[in-house]
């Protein structure tokens, strides 16, 4: 499915004209080397270009960036092996950057064999091409020496940039005539990639498991990169490096049966994806993407809004009011489609696909994959969405703020078990049961830390409690209906609470929550018979004795003859709900009260 997937993703962003065709790579250049007729260098042009930049606090920077070309396509080969006409200046020059200066001694000799390797590509690539540029290229090559250029001004001039600098060439006085642009050039690299799919002894030929067709097998899958931490040069998505991984005589990826030119799609597709915030985003140290079978990218922007809080490329205000729509939707259970089909570009029957990655030695380890229709993803996130919440104000939670208060805020490791993630991300988007251990983290977190009893935890219970055990049975807020024995305790510890506080005028370094409330909503008959017994000196403290007096009446009177002896986890989450919503609601403005009320 993933390769499929990613293949077909290709060929819509080949209609749109969004990827490059095959044979080809997209190589960042910072500067040109201009050479004369003669082959001789005469400058080194900067083709930088300047873009703002954020560096915090709402300020800019003006920073230079490589400019973008398609190029002959790079080799991916481990060892020395030069690309042609372009490649990074140990190549080109054969001259290493020291403190001393440019040198062609080092201590392995790779400056001299890497610009030899360079040499001779390029002469047996350019054999028989003719043109101004491509023979001013060859001169150059033919009579650049690497000892003899140590003190090159234009390459010293470029100082510290030298080691990290793609340089490609031109033609004095043309630098829109590029070489790599050069026809014959092009005309003959086409011809020579088309040859390596079908040509060489190590060609293999079968049906593609992907495809159907027979053709050409992929030997090695070229590298992705863009992986949270993963080699800086890529890793393989399919690869076999042992001998104990192949079956039937068959070595490397010939194991897989993917066809040269499905490979080059899957993975152009994925690097693409990898390389755009629009489809990229770090969950933890996972890295997720996703994609749309759409080449617009507007279902991608919705999704970011969504489910992580971000995204430039939309209309905020028609953004915002869709959104509203949608939770409004999911608290009535109503389907969303009307919605999305009144914003322009969404096609909510589309395949929506996500796929989470980790590294894994040289490969990549893919820790879920996902497809679903558009739709039936956007309105699992809007029920997510509207599960969570606690208070009459819909506030999105994202899934990074989840995440946080997952870890507690003294400890200095912020990791969470990627399996309680990915499982978690997995839920949102199928609809399907949380996973045990959310519940089980969250009231550990609240317990542990009682001075962050807020809203996202005991949302977060919440919806726990609700999707995994029962349904609706906890409220958005304060519900004075419900007599489930776990809420009323935990509604009565709220109360109590405010009564201390009140009594204290408010100075108070340790209240009762900081004493009692980990006991309290585990084994509330060990508790709560003292905590009533210190509410009758705070009763006498207060200016409306009566208010509280009558409430914690109330509240007891529902209880079933007493306080219990235990309760379990999902009982303990309802108490945490019920003392929450119970304290939010001293807070509760007078009209909001009076809508409760109502209801």
């Amino acid at each position: 499915m993933l390769i499929k997937g990613l293949s077909d993703y290709y060929d819509v962003l080949a209609s749109a004209g969004k990827v490059l065709p095959a044979g080809y790579s997209s190589v960042k250049i910072h500067y040109l080397v201009s050479l004369t007729e003669e082959g001789v260098m005469d400058g080194i042009l900067d083709i930088q270009e300047i873009q703002e930049v954020p560096v915090g606090k709402g300020k800019t920077k003006q920073k230079k960036v490589p400019r973008d070309f398609m190029m002959p396509q790079r080799t991916e080969k481990p060892g020395i092996d030069a690309n042609i006409a372009e490649h990074r200046p140990l190549y080109l020059f054969g001259l290493n950057l020291t403190e001393g200066g440019l040198t062609p001694e080092d201590r392995t000799g790779k400056a001299k064999k890497s610009h030899e390797a360079f040499v001779n590509i390029s002469l047996e690539f350019l054999d028989g091409l003719d043109s101004p540029l491509i023979n001013a290229f060859r001169s150059f090559v033919l009579n650049w020496r690497p000892e003899a250029e140590t003190e090159n001004p234009f390459l010293l001039e470029l100082g510290k940039d030298y080691a990290k600098t793609g340089f490609a060439f031109c033609l004095s006085g043309n630098p829109d005539r590029l070489l790599h642009e050069e026809v014959p050039l092009k005309q003959k690299w086409e011809q020579v990639y088309g040859n390596q799919l079908t040509d060489g002894d190590d060609v293999q030929t079968a049906q593609c498991a992907v495809s159907g067709e027979t053709a050409s097998i992929a030997r090695i899958h070229n590298k992705i990169k863009g992986v949270y931490g993963g080699l800086p040069t890529g890793s393989v998505l399919i690869g076999f490096n042992n001998s104990s991984e192949n079956s039937y005589g068959k070595e490397q990826s010939y194991n897989s049966n993917v066809s040269e030119r499905v490979m080059k799609k899957y993975t152009e597709a994925l690097n693409y994806l990898l390389g755009s915030s629009r489809h990229r985003i770090l969950l933890d140290d996972m890295t997720v993407v996703f994609w749309a079978m759409n080449p617009n990218e507007t279902c991608e922007d919705l999704f970011m809004k969504m489910f992580f809080g971000q995204s430039d490329q939309m209309n905020a205000a028609r953004t915002e009011e869709m959104l509203e729509s949608m939770w409004r939707d999911a608290r009535t259970g109503r389907i969303t489609e009307g919605r999305l089909d009144s914003l322009e570009q969404i096609d909510p029957d589309v395949d929506f696909y996500m796929l989470g990655l980790k590294p894994n030695s040289s490969r990549l380890s893919v820790k879920f994959i996902i497809r679903k229709k558009y739709a039936d993803v956007l309105w699992n996130i809007a029920r997510f969405q509207n599960e969570l919440q606690v208070s009459r104000e819909t506030r999105p939670i994202l899934l990074q703020r989840i995440k946080m208060e997952m870890v507690s805020p003294k400890s200095k490791n912020d990791k969470v078990n990627p399996a309680l993630l990915t499982g978690l991300f997995e839920s949102v988007i199928y609809g399907s049961p949380y996973p045990a251990a959310l519940l089980e983290t969250m009231i550990r977190r609240v317990k542990t830390d009682t001075d962050k009893v807020n809203a996202v935890r005991v949302g977060v219970i919440k919806a726990c409690i609700n999707r995994n055990y029962t349904k609706g049975e906890l409220k958005m807020a304060l519900d004075r209906g419900n007599k489930n024995q776990a809420y009323l305790c935990g509604r009565l510890f709220a109360v109590l609470e405010r009564l201390q506080q009140e009594a204290s005028g408010g100075n108070l370094n340790r209240t009762i929550k900081d004493a009692y409330f980990s006991s309290a909503s585990a084994k509330p008959v060990l508790v709560f018979p003292k905590l009533i017994n210190l509410a009758q000196n705070h009763l006498r403290k207060v200016k409306r004795p009566v208010f509280f007096n009558k409430l914690i009446g109330e509240i007891i009177e529902s209880l079933d003859g007493g306080f219990p002896d235990t309760f379990r986890l999902k009982e303990q989450g309802e108490f945490i709900v019920g003392y929450y919503q119970q304290y939010q609601s001293f807070f509760e403005k007078a009209e909001n009260k009076k809508e409760m009320e109502v209801e």
